[in-house]
């Protein structure tokens, strides 16, 4: 795990819906969200539908969010560019959708699956790492957000989220070959 206060790495890359570069500055100055997500794995299929809620949610609070997907499309072209912009439009994703195609983002930020939360501070300061909630697909818990929410609530009044972060669980970010984190 990341420890918490870690600044939130620098990064610009492009949004697969608008075309423009999205950069880390932006974020800046305000609570926000960082999610590594992909088109094919089926805990992010298991939470997009709320996860789409969760961006209005952020939106309406003026906290940041963006979701960047990592994965090495010549092993995995659904989770390349085009596809990635139609599963935000279908989705309803109102955050811009990146693609770091490097992988050098997933690297500075040590994420590890899909999907990786990660929710910052208004000082740019890791503040939450951990699980969107308890549902997984197959549990036959509902879907929530509870645990995201309640991390950005408790920026938004002033405070900090839980120290008890349950971790994420997904799919492994899928890594160019040479490229896997040590």
């Amino acid at each position: 795990m990341v420890p918490l206060g870690t600044p939130m790495p620098e990064f610009s890359l492009p949004d697969v819906v608008s075309g423009r570069t999205v950069t880390s500055q932006e974020l800046a100055g305000r609570p926000s969200v960082v999610i590594f997500i992909c088109n094919h794995c089926p805990f992010v299929k298991h939470i997009r539908t709320e996860l789409a809620r969760f961006g209005e949610f952020c939106q309406d609070r003026g906290v940041g969010m963006v979701a960047i997907s990592s994965n090495d499309v010549t092993t995995y072209p659904e989770d390349g560019p085009e596809q990635m912009a139609r599963e935000a439009r279908e989705a309803g994703y109102v955050f811009p959708y990146l693609f770091d195609e490097s992988q050098a983002v997933a690297r500075a930020f040590r994420a590890a699956c899909t999907p990786d939360l990660y929710i910052f501070d208004s000082e740019g300061k890791l503040a939450y790492h951990g699980q969107f909630d308890d549902s997984r697909p197959g549990n036959d818990v509902p879907v929530t957000g509870q645990d995201a929410r309640a991390a950005v609530a408790a920026l938004l009044l002033g405070g900090r989220p839980s120290a008890e972060q349950k971790p994420s669980i997904g799919c492994n970010i899928k890594w160019k070959p040479g490229n896997e984190p040590e």
